[in-house]
């Protein structure tokens, strides 16, 4: 169990669109690995070994030194029964831990809400990016949804009245068959307007904020620097999240290129984010989680790779337990997902059980709807 004198703080990067995770922690020993991918393989001489049979992308140097001190979780063949293949159910079952319906609530809002009962603060929980990620929603749970740490509210970058009326049209569309209209309507209503609470208070993070270091200009870059401008503001809040460019790891074409460049601008913001905290003595109560909807398929079509099944997770931070969680699903084809898919064989409620018992010192069970053995990377 994790003991800290600050109140911990889970920091997620949501790498949209899919990761192709068997180019990202890459079986390099495994010779059906060259098999598969005869057009996208990473020669095994660029590849960055762990250890004898896996290796990282050769773009993911930064993140090897968390590798090195320990301090970096990979976790392997993350899914779960019957996958998704599509971009939007599949995060919705991420985000909701409801693989069999439509879920109502998020994971994290559900824990935001055993957090603070009252909403006592309404910066506990934020959001940096365009509109608002079905993990953070629960009704009664405020969540600040941040395009910029200036320009501020949900749904943000939507300019004009008539568009953002019509953004709310299509918002209320989409989700209006599993929570009914009116509910939808509500609950944009609260949460815009508890959004606009705290527009002040976030507004003087900037202001706070010195740094010796140097992120990226691209989304990510900048989102992280919101997420440690605002952990360094000590607003108290407990859940700091961030989604990548949508679709962006969605890798059908071009992914040689596409994929080095994703995984360059990750790894360095990661890195220039921790040390960024480290810096300021404020690491220590911080974990980030990074995830994807899903792995891609093992074989190569050419020029990318097709939406698959069992993909890979990491998380960071000063009190992970570094190392491999989980197998290296099985290339053979009689140990396949139909339609040439890694089999998963990490639950990815387990990764989130661990996170809500040994990092918020909560009862997982209500929160990710059953019981599921830790992966005891904390």
């Amino acid at each position: 169990m994790v003991s800290t004198q600050k109140d911990p703080v889970l920091a997620v990067l949501s790498l949209s669109g899919g990761n192709d995770g068997l180019n990202t922690v890459i079986p390099y020993a495994n010779p059906l690995y060259r098999d598969y991918r005869p057009k996208l393989g990473i020669a095994e001489g660029q590849v960055i070994p762990l250890n004898d049979e896996l290796g990282f992308h050769p773009t993911m140097g930064p993140l090897k030194k968390f590798w090195d001190e320990g301090k970096l979780a990979i976790f392997l063949g993350v899914g779960y029964n019957n996958p998704s293949y599509s971009h939007f159910r599949s995060m919705d079952i991420w985000h909701t831990c409801e693989p069999d319906k439509i879920g109502t609530e998020g994971w994290l809002g559900r824990a935001l809400k055993e957090i603070d009962p009252n909403a006592e603060n309404v910066l506990t929980g934020v959001n940096f990016g365009r509109g608002l990620p079905r993990a953070l929603v629960m009704d009664g749970v405020p969540v600040a949804s941040v395009g910029n740490l200036e320009t501020y509210g949900l749904l943000t970058g939507i300019e004009g009245e008539n568009q953002r009326d019509q953004a709310l049209d299509v918002f209320g569309r989409m989700y209006s068959p599993a929570v009914g209209r009116s509910a939808v309507l509500d609950y944009i209503h609260s949460t815009g307007t508890n959004a606009l609470k705290g527009a002040d208070i976030l507004a003087t993070a900037p202001d706070k904020y010195t740094s010796n270091v140097e992120y990226s200009s691209t989304v990510v870059g900048q989102y992280m620097k919101n997420i440690a401008q605002t952990h360094l503001a000590e607003f108290g809040s407990r859940v700091l999240y961030t989604t990548s460019p949508y679709n962006g790891f969605d890798t059908h074409a071009n992914q040689a290129v596409l994929h080095s460049g994703l995984w360059s601008d990750v790894s360095n913001n990661v890195e220039t984010f921790m040390a960024d905290l480290k810096d300021h003595d404020a690491s220590d109560n911080v974990v980030l989680l990074m995830f994807t909807e899903f792995g891609r398929r093992i074989g190569d079509n050419g020029s990318g790779t097709d939406h698959g099944a069992g993909g890979v997770a990491f998380a960071v931070g000063d009190h992970v337990k570094g190392g491999i969680y989980g197998e290296y699903p099985s290339l053979e084809p009689s140990q396949q997902e139909e339609g040439g898919n890694l089999r998963f064989n990490t639950d990815f409620r387990s990764i989130y059980t661990t996170i809500i018992e040994d990092w918020f010192r909560m009862d997982a069970q209500p929160i990710v709807g059953g019981s599921y053995e830790k992966v005891k990377f904390l």
